[in-house]
């Protein structure tokens, strides 16, 4: 028995040592009721951490406790969903203490969303919601099976009389095929739009773009060829030119003018979204283009280019917006504040969702 209680103080001193180690109970981000927000972050050893977001003007540094705690509030953001990550000695971070993730296969962020006062048009809203499906699709030009999502529009019926319009939707490059929901919120903003009346109901398509290191020419085919394809084949769509949309933003705003202008027989409807156009299938395609602009003005029912005037593309765009214009193509144009960031780029989504298929 003296034994076993000679046990107890050292026991006891284990728990203590292991608890004493153990991080704190910490909730990141926390948004106020007045739109600032508290960032936190744990280290003891860390010498330095800062806060960088596209909701700043510049990094800013957090401030340590004496328990290991680093943590600030930075003032009212506007409501949105940003981008954001530390910066521990050097070396950049997801937030650990948030689920909410950037999909992103370079850059690593968390994200944030700050509430509006009112609904903004991606939140989720008591509304008829549709359903994200993740399915695989064969794909013959790149020789592999590969994934993308597929959102059906609420009440949708696999087997029913409806026929839909698709909207292929491109994310940007090193972005994923998820980045549209968990960021865009495309899912959330068609849902939105479909039950006030003002988007028609649809298919939206999201494909992984990336097929391999910039320029990506095999990415076209592989649309044409083999992801519409496997949509006519596996769901009731129009399949018809007057029943299919490519949307894009940045290097998938690039791959939609690609996609869409050279096949303008399969697509009536390009929005093309702050287009990353430095590639070798955009000179290939575009820098000696002699089009029939009757022909292709005939076959669209709508053509848009989308950017903000302190997006780094702006300039870049501004030139291919007077390219297409000078050789008679019929566009629209939407250029907006802001730089190049997913809070636009929503803007952009919810703006010409409206449009399509009308």
């Amino acid at each position: 028995m003296k034994h076993k209680l000679s046990l107890l103080p050292a026991l006891l001193f284990f728990s203590i040592a292991v608890i004493a180690q153990r991080p704190p109970s910490i909730s990141s981000p926390e948004v106020h009721p007045d739109h600032s927000i508290t960032f936190t972050y744990f280290s003891r050893k860390a010498q330095k951490v800062t806060l960088n977001g596209e909701f700043l003007k510049a990094t800013v540094a957090l401030t340590k406790d004496t328990s290991g705690i680093w943590s600030v509030t930075v003032p009212p953001v506007k409501p949105d969903i940003y981008p954001y990550s530390f910066t521990v000695d050097s070396v950049q971070i997801a937030d650990p203490n948030n689920t909410h993730i950037f999909a992103n296969e370079r850059f690593k962020r968390s994200i944030v969303d700050v509430p509006g006062d009112q609904p903004l048009i991606h939140s989720l809203q008591n509304v008829p919601h549709g359903k994200v499906s993740y399915r695989y699709y064969k794909s013959g030009t790149l020789g592999t099976t590969r994934q993308l999502l597929v959102y059906t529009p609420p009440g949708f019926k696999a087997n029913g009389k409806t026929k839909y319009p698709v909207l292929y939707l491109i994310h940007g490059g090193s972005d994923t095929e998820e980045t549209w929901t968990k960021v865009g919120r495309a899912n959330l903003i068609a849902d939105n739009l479909i039950a006030q009346g003002k988007a028609k109901p649809m298919i939206i398509v999201m494909p992984y773009g990336n097929v391999r290191p910039s320029p990506m020419p095999d990415f076209t085919k592989d649309m044409v060829a083999d992801i519409v394809p496997f949509i006519d084949a596996n769901y009731p769509v129009i399949m018809e030119s007057k029943g299919r949309a490519v949307a894009g933003f940045s290097v998938g705003g690039g791959q939609t003018l690609n996609i869409g202008l050279t096949n303008t027989d399969k697509f009536a409807y390009i929005c093309s979204y702050a287009p990353f156009t430095t590639t070798e299938e955009f000179q290939k395609n575009f820098a000696n283009w002699s089009p029939d602009a009757n022909k292709i003005n005939s076959q669209l029912k709508l053509f848009t280019i989308s950017v903000g005037t302190d997006d780094f593309l702006f300039e870049s765009v501004k030139k291919n917006m007077a390219m297409f214009e000078d050789k008679k193509i019929k566009l629209k144009s939407y250029i907006v504040p802001g730089g190049h960031t997913w809070m636009n780029c929503k803007h952009y989504l919810a703006t010409t969702l409206q449009e399509l298929f009308n």
